[in-house]
């Protein structure tokens, strides 16, 4: 038999030798909610996730980035009481994201990038993504200045990349124009550009007190049955001034990845959303799964897939348990 794959595979030195993937903390994006009271609190469907004040987010980064995690996104909860129809919270200076931006960046300065989420739902008393109209129609071009702003705030408060997760149509165009002029030229934009509505953002919607009180997001998230529907629109969105691209969720999206790799020369970033990492818990404290090698070769096939770099909650065990090489 003169080819046997098997002689590549016969001691751990021979298996790195050949390896096609690597995952490094360079490649991971930690996930972190940030709220405006002191102190913090575990969400009860994501294990080790918290909801965190500023001082305790700040704590928490100098101590991941020590571990060599250097990326964060972060998602705002919005104050008590502070939801209305227009979403207003998130043209305030003052209010929780950029107050964590500042924060973050005055601690790490250029150590850390610091990628912002810019949507309407967490800050809209009816839970969605834009402006509703009183048929509850979600106004997409009414929408657009708004997350512009948004944007805005974000890169007043020093962020290095905002990223635009709501779905409108033109929203990338219309946040690059606000943000060149007001001279924010060199803030990135990772755009949410494939990002398909379904059952995997419970946990999520649960730690940004952001489900919609109403209806669902099918009329603006994509249709998960649809692929080359996504990958028009993640094109427009570099057409429109995006210099990353999102793929959302990433594991049942690595055909898409795959073919946006492809088709695309910038970054591409996929999201290993919230049901991802908490399915995998849940198997996890049950006895079903081994946790630990499951959650990092989720991780791999998405590398594999083609992601330059991926959000993730599983960052920190990433780096604490030596998944990362």
């Amino acid at each position: 038999m003169l080819n046997r794959s098997r002689r590549l595979r016969t001691s751990a030195a021979m298996r790195n030798l050949v390896a096609e993937t690597d995952l490094r903390a360079r490649h991971l994006i930690q996930g972190h909610f940030v709220q405006p009271q002191a102190g913090s609190s575990e969400i009860s469907s994501m294990p080790g996730i918290f909801n965190a004040g500023v001082e305790d987010t700040v704590r928490q980064v100098e101590k991941d980035l020590k571990k060599g995690l250097s990326s964060v996104l972060l998602f705002g909860v919005p104050e008590e009481g502070s939801k209305t129809p227009d979403a207003a919270y998130v043209r305030d200076r003052q209010g929780i994201v950029p107050k964590a931006v500042t924060a973050l960046k005055k601690a790490f300065g250029s150590d850390l990038i610091v990628i912002t989420d810019v949507c309407l739902c967490g800050a809209t008393s009816h839970g969605h993504c834009g402006l509703v109209d009183e048929e509850g129609v979600v106004r997409n071009d009414e929408t657009l200045p708004i997350l512009a702003e948004m944007a805005l705030r974000h890169a007043e408060a020093g962020a290095d990349v905002v990223s635009p997760s709501d779905m409108m149509d033109g929203r990338v165009a219309a946040i690059r124009a606000l943000l060149d002029q007001n001279g924010f030229t060199q803030t990135s934009i990772l755009s949410y550009a494939i990002k398909h509505a379904g059952a995997y953002y419970g946990p999520f919607r649960e730690a940004a007190h952001s489900s919609p009180k109403f209806g669902d997001r099918k009329t603006y998230q994509m249709d998960p049955r649809n692929a080359r529907e996504g990958l028009r629109d993640a094109l427009l969105d570099v057409e429109e001034g995006a210099d990353m691209l999102m793929v959302k969720p990433a594991l049942p999206n690595l055909d898409l990845i795959w073919r946006l790799r492809e088709a695309q020369l910038a970054p591409i970033c996929a999201y290993h959303v919230s049901s991802e990492f908490s399915s995998v818990k849940a198997a996890d404290r049950l006895g079903w799964v081994n946790g630990d090698q499951l959650m990092y070769e989720h991780l791999l096939a998405i590398r594999r897939a083609g992601a330059d770099m991926i959000v993730t909650y599983a960052g920190r065990e990433a780096v604490e348990k030596g998944w990362v090489s």
